[in-house]
């Protein structure tokens, strides 16, 4: 086709039908794509002007959800300015579960001023408007916005480079610098809901004018738009903050923010899952190392983390130096690899460290246990020679699927590239150096892509999303709400080696480089423990529960006998408790579920004649009575640590 013809037009040469369902397109252009691979999506309004390939977007698509929360916004844009005139309109992209607009609006916006938005979104909605987009030159687009008094736009102009489009969507008669894309008519938005208020800087800088941000979400249909209302509620049950306080595991304190407490029964999590990744290490060659808390400033200016991360560091002054609590485990240990001589015969050297990291997250975004400022990673190095990389790879790539298993994660994995900030395009860096990093960017990235596809796995690829120091292999897992979390980690680095000139001896006695591979599985233990907690809802399995078992004694002639119960599974590893309170039953096995505690052994004066327990399990259900040796076997046997599994 030629050149300008927009997705509509091919829409329609394609058939009647599509052109009556589509609402945009991806594009891909001859050569290169977005950074999942995919090309970037467009309206039907949208004329291609370079070659390429291109999928029709329809409302059934993912893509096609985000084109209508998109829209959206838009649409909520324009009802609030004629709600509200005199606000300034700023950004509203969609999000994952929804989306939101910027406003900068004196007082904000109270729950009523929401409905009344709403109620001008829907008549505007009803109105059936066209979305149309026009594309302008520069200086017509800062005139148009400058007139209007638009601030935020006018900025917005300045920051788009020279060359790009500038396009502008109207419906009615309001219009908005966008680049899209949207739907074709109003009419499509039906099913929408303004959810809440919130606070945000302008650009993220905390420096700016505070905006109000209104949240809001979109489907296709009411029913839709329901059930995601319900999954909220579900969401909200599952909260790990409130199950975390419920259950009584950990807490925060304002005199530590972001720093969370672990109570015994939290810490009992926290450990069993430090072990079950210990007895992979044990089967895999991982040592275990400490390392220091603080270093001095010098050891990150060499890592290169000064000039990329240490607004993220905390920093002090002892003795006149500068220096940082660390962030990452990866500089210490590059030191312990260069504390001594290593001959290829030693590679691969495998260092596992579950030291205490300490990042500085804005007040803002931190979250519980999945944005915090003091935690644990389950982190490793592994120094090893480039014709051990895959091999390497491999077996750390079947480590993630088989602890994963455990919790009933299933997982996809991307291959994130180099990042515009990385190694080696530092400013002032000689254009020789400049080419040697290109040069080991492009090896890592090669690697790393052999070596997934050697392990057959499929993976996707996202440009751009790589750490600063390497290319890297990321696991998302999607839990039992159906929400996507990134959680392991493969990197592959050739730089910290090279910054601190790592070496080896080969075989001719010639002095090598060693590759780093960074490599996490559950990430932070403490953000772990958040998704796992929403993902079961509390009910952990038995084996990571931090009460496996409670014994309930039914009156105080049986309580020798629960007592020597409970000492039985206490001494057979178990972590139990009794309850021998003068209290009725019911009254104590509620205790217990508001605990979740996995399995209940009751025993009254019918069971001790007999010798017997009366079981209760939390998932299964029922009661069922055991000779008392038979219950103890199956109880410990239900708690029973997970072994790896035979691909290992």
């Amino acid at each position: 086709m030629a050149r300008g013809t927009t997705v509509a037009q091919v829409a329609a040469d394609i058939g009647k039908r599509l052109a009556r369902d589509a609402i945009g397109g991806v594009f891909v252009p001859a050569g290169g794509a977005n950074s999942d691979g995919g090309g970037h999506i467009v309206d039907i309004h949208t004329p291609l002007r370079e070659d390429g390939s291109l999928r029709i977007v329809t409302v059934k698509s993912q893509e096609g959800l985000e084109v209508l929360r998109h829209s959206t916004a838009h649409l909520m844009a324009s009802a609030v300015q004629r709600c509200f005139p005199g606000t300034q309109v700023t950004i509203g992209p969609a999000i994952a579960e929804g989306f939101y607009y910027d406003f900068d609006r004196a007082g904000g916006f109270s729950p009523e001023d929401l409905l009344l938005i709403e109620a001008k979104m829907r008549e505007l909605a009803a109105a059936d408007l066209p979305l149309e987009r026009r594309e302008v030159s520069r200086a017509e687009a800062k005139a148009l916005f400058d007139g209007l008094g638009e601030v935020y736009k006018s900025q917005l102009i300045d920051a788009i480079p020279e060359g790009d489009p500038i396009s502008l969507y109207r419906h009615g008669d309001w219009q908005d610098l966008c680049r899209g894309p949207h739907v074709p008519r109003t009419g499509l938005l039906r099913a929408f809901k303004l959810t809440h208020v919130a606070g945000a800087y302008w650009r993220g800088d905390e420096r700016n004018p505070m905006l109000a941000r209104i949240y809001g979400t979109a489907f296709w249909d009411q029913k839709a738009l329901d059930a995601h209302f319900v999954r909220l509620e579900t969401i909200k049950k599952r909260d790990h903050r409130r199950l975390g306080k419920d259950l009584n595991l950990f807490s925060f304190h304002p005199l530590a923010p972001a720093m969370p407490f672990f109570h015994p029964a939290g810490a009992a999590i926290y450990t069993q899952l430090a072990d079950l990744v210990r007895r992979y290490y044990r089967l895999l060659g991982f040592d275990e190392v400490i390392s220091p808390q603080l270093f001095d400033m010098q050891l990150f200016e060499q890592s290169g983390h000064a000039a990329h991360y240490e607004e993220n560091m905390f920093i002090c002054a002892i003795d006149e130096r500068r220096v940082g609590v660390k962030p990452m485990n990866c500089p210490g240990h590059a030191l312990m690899f260069a504390a001594q001589k290593h001959s290829y015969r030693e590679l691969p050297l495998r260092f596992a460290d579950f030291g205490r990291l300490h990042r500085y997250e804005r007040s803002g975004v931190t979250a519980g246990l999945t944005r915090v400022r003091s935690f644990a990673q389950d982190d490793a190095h592994i120094f090893c020679r480039e014709d051990q990389i895959g091999v390497e790879i491999e077996r750390q790539l079947l480590m993630i699927a088989d602890i994963y298993r455990h919790f009933d994660f299933t997982h996809r994995l991307t291959l994130s590239t180099r990042p515009q900030s990385s190694l080696g395009r530092e400013q002032g860096i000689a254009p020789a150096e400049a080419q040697a990093w290109d040069a080991l960017w492009q090896r890592a990235e090669d690697l790393l892509s052999e070596a997934l596809r050697a392990s057959g796995t499929p993976f996707s690829v996202s440009a751009g999303d790589g750490a600063f120091y390497g290319p890297k292999i990321d696991c998302h897992v999607e839990d039992a709400l159906g929400r996507s979390h990134q959680l392991g980690t493969i990197q592959l680095d050739f730089g910290l080696p090279r910054r601190f000139d790592l070496t080896y001896t080969d075989s001719d006695s010639r002095q090598q480089r060693p590759v780093m591979v960074h490599r996490a599985v559950l990430g932070s233990l403490e953000r772990f423990m958040g998704i796992l907690l929403e993902h079961c809802g509390g009910d952990l399995p038995v084996w990571l529960a931090p009460e496996q078992a409670r014994v309930i004694s039914l009156g105080p002639e049986t309580l020798d006998y629960a007592r020597a119960l409970a000492q039985r599974l206490s001494d057979a590893g178990m972590r139990v408790r009794l309850d021998g309170r003068a209290e009725k039953l019911g009254y104590k096995i509620r205790a217990a579920e508001l605990l979740k505690v996995p399995q209940l052994l009751v025993v009254g004066a019918k069971e001790q004649a007999a010798q017997t327990v009366a079981l209760r399990r939390r998932q299964g259900g029922g009661q069922q009575s055991m000779a008392l040796d038979q219950a103890i076997d199956a109880v410990i046997r239900a708690a029973a640590i997970p072994v790896p599994g035979p691909a290992m």
